[in-house]
This record gives structure tokens, C-alpha cells and sequence, in this order.
């Protein structure tokens, strides 16, 4: 039998080196990051459709106040 690709360890980015994510038997993620720092880093780096066209999102601005 051949050796088991986990032993392996992905590309990531350099921002997120160390990064660490498991999902446990209730089917909850676990990981050794902030949420935050996480989500930061999702804001910054990847383009969301969704939220393309608002202009509220660039400002940190709310739309319901």
C-alpha cells in the first residue's frame, strides 16, 4: 500500500502560516486561528460577488442606521 497523502502539508499563504483546520465528529470546525484574524484575511484577499457593488462595505459604513 502506498503512504497516505496526509502526512503532506498544503501550500498556504504566507500570511496564514501555521494555519490549521480540522472538522470533529459533530461536524464543527476547529482550528488554531482567530475567526477574526481569519476573516480579516478573506476580507482583504478574496473578491466577493455578493458584496461587489455596495459601497458601504469599502467605508465600514451600515446601511440600516
Amino acid at each position: 500500500m502506498s503512504k497516505k497523502k496526509e502526512d503532506k502539508k498544503p501550500k498556504v499563504n504566507e500570511e496564514l502560516e501555521g494555519f490549521d483546520l480540522k472538522i470533529d465528529t459533530f461536524g464543527q470546525l476547529q482550528t488554531n486561528y482567530n475567526i477574526d484574524k481569519i476573516n480579516e484575511f478573506l476580507n482583504k484577499n478574496v473578491d466577493d460577488k455578493k458584496l461587489r457593488d455596495r459601497d458601504d462595505i469599502e467605508t465600514g459604513e451600515n446601511s440600516e442606521d
